[in-house]
């Protein structure tokens, strides 16, 4: 047996490990017979006549070359300061982590400066060049730290290099039969914090939340099978895209949020079944699923993506779920056409897969709990993602309104109230919008004039009764604007002034805009605090293009506001 080639199937993993994420070594061999195979196998076990693979892992003992950030020392440096090396300031004093870095501690940092002009350079080995070797320096010594094909590095290994080791040897005699092959990694890298947002009072709220106000957040996390290389890969680091990378940071943004409701979107199957549900059942949370109703092939297996609503099992109890396939909606609407050719024409451009979860909870701590009353605090929670072609106008209309009259035959049996989540893949303005915001779309609305099967007509048709508001809209409301003062100045400058809609809630290298929205019912809900927009700049820092990006795991960004219930 003879190994022909060792690498990963993903050379990001090599090229940039990263904290808590397994780096998983193919090892091709050639077998005694000539044929070639991957295969895994534990070392104590016989592979080809008592021939077997040891493997190992190792960390380079120096990490002293490798520029790491001056102020945060677990961090890697990504600027450099220019002034520092004109000035003769060591070199290790002029790096740092990010722009953000850099300008929070630019007072201390530029004392260096004059300090250097004073007293002159106080001697420094490392150089003036930016250092960020990918490969280990001649003479290298190697600690060992893993055994077996997989490791997952840990915050020890940040800086470092590491080295996979594979040979194969006769398990009796314990004799190797050839030189060991190896492979070396980049140096070690931790995923950056999650992003900073505050959540931000809104004027005439309560200064302390009541126990009964609950938190609903909606984020279209990017699921995998879209996180391509082909749409995103011309500007995120390739190790960004990859999903054991993402994966760790979604976690981490959404678990720093505490929301007590999640409306995730673009949740993939078997991520949900092996990642999302049990990483976040750790922290309290339980879900419900709707899978899209059709499968992507990506390249080695289908797979399919889906809405998922997480709750606090300490906050709320499932009363009752509706599951809502467009599709099946599409079908019925089809039957009632007299014309094969016309239910034909209907499917076909009607079956989008799209979906939508409602969830009805009883709030465990409701506005009446302790008064006596008995009286149960319902709320119903429904998560979509509707439909993304912008060609398909009629299409997106067709879905909101569809999945509105399912909520109102809701509200029609119970009196409870309401929120509406998710990406409606439509901007402020569009006919979609204005009939969640507004109860109905004006008959002369431009987009009215893409609607080739006619379902659309007439407009009159497209309204609903409930009282819908959009959460981030109270940044520009009179009388719900911000308790802030120059923060409120801040905020209002993220909001589109004429539809109040934040100005971006997507960002890629394609499109920016809003299409992601929290709308509550008026009448039963009342919003006290949201979570702050960011601004551009942020959310491109250190990437001038768009998202996704290794400070931020999806095109979308995450919305949150909190709500109180009002007394009847």
């Amino acid at each position: 047996m003879f190994i022909d080639a060792c690498g990963t199937k993903d050379s990001s993993a090599l090229d940039t490990p990263i904290i808590g994420c397994e780096v998983t070594p193919y090892v091709l061999v050639r077998r005694a017979d000539s044929t070639l195979s991957t295969e895994d196998f534990p070392e104590t076990g016989s592979y080809d006549d008592g021939v077997c693979l040891r493997s190992r892992w190792y960390r380079s003992v120096n990490s002293r070359k490798v520029a790491v950030c001056s102020v945060h020392s677990t961090e890697l440096a990504t600027l450099q300061c220019v002034l520092c090396l004109k000035n003769k300031v060591p070199v290790h004093k002029s790096y740092h982590c990010t722009q953000k870095c850099f300008q929070a501690h630019w007072e201390q940092h530029k004392a260096l400066h004059s300090r250097a002009q004073t007293n002159g350079a106080d001697g420094d080995d490392e150089g003036s060049a930016f250092r960020g070797a990918a490969g280990a320096p001649n003479g290298e010594s190697w600690i060992e730290i893993g055994r077996g094909r997989c490791y997952t590095p840990t915050q020890e290994d940040v800086g470092h290099i590491l080295k996979f080791e594979v040979v194969p040897y006769e398990m009796h005699t314990e004799t190797e039969l050839e030189a060991t092959t190896s492979v070396l990694t980049g140096r070690v890298i931790s995923i950056p914090p999650p992003p900073t947002r505050n959540m931000l009072p809104i004027e005439g709220a309560p200064a302390i939340s009541a126990p009964s106000n609950f938190t609903v957040l909606t984020y279209n996390v990017l699921a995998d099978l879209y996180a391509t290389a082909d749409m995103y890969g011309s500007y995120c680091p390739h190790y960004a895209l990859n999903w054991s990378y993402r994966k760790q940071s979604l976690l981490r943004e959404i678990l720093s949020y505490r929301a007590d409701v999640l409306c995730l979107q673009e949740v993939q199957s078997d991520h949900f079944e092996d990642f999302f549900a049990p990483e976040l059942q750790k922290h309290g949370y339980t879900a419900v699923y709707k899978k899209k109703t059709a499968q992507v092939y990506t390249g080695n297996t289908y797979t399919i993506d889906g809405c998922a609503t997480f709750f606090r099992t300490d906050r709320f109890a499932l009363v009752k779920k509706y599951e809502v396939e467009f599709n099946k909606a599409a079908m019925s609407l089809s039957e009632a056409l007299s014309a094969a050719n016309q239910k034909k024409a209907a499917l076909n451009r009607l079956l989008k897969d799209n979906v939508a979860l409602i969830v009805v909870f009883e709030a465990l701590e409701g506005p009446d709990q302790g008064s006596g009353t008995g009286k149960r605090q319902l709320i119903c929670v429904a998560n979509t993602h509707i439909h993304a072609n912008q060609e398909l106008k009629d299409v997106k209309l067709w879905q909101v309104h569809t999945l509105l009259k399912g909520l109102e035959k809701i509200a029609a049996s119970a009196d409870i109230p309401m929120l509406v989540t998710g990406d409606f893949n439509s901007i402020p303005g569009s006919a979609p919008h204005s009939l969640l915001a507004t109860g109905r779309v004006d008959a002369n609305h431009p987009e009215l004039s893409t609607d080739p099967l006619g379902i659309l007509r007439p407009p009159s048709k497209l309204c609903h009764q409930l009282p819908l508001v959009s959460a981030y809209t109270a940044y520009n409301q009179p009388g719900l604007a911000l308790s802030l003062g120059l923060e409120r100045e801040r905020q209002k400058g993220r909001v589109d002034e004429t539809t109040s809609e934040p100005l971006f809630t997507n960002y890629s290298g394609e499109f920016n805009g809003t299409l992601d929205y929290i709308f509550y019912t008026a009448n039963s809900l009342q919003p006290t605090s949201l979570l702050e927009l960011p601004t551009k700049e942020e959310v491109l820092s250190g990437n001038s293009v768009g998202l996704p990006s290794p400070n931020w795991p999806s095109d979308h960004i995450a919305m949150m506001a909190e709500f109180s219930f009002k007394m009847q």
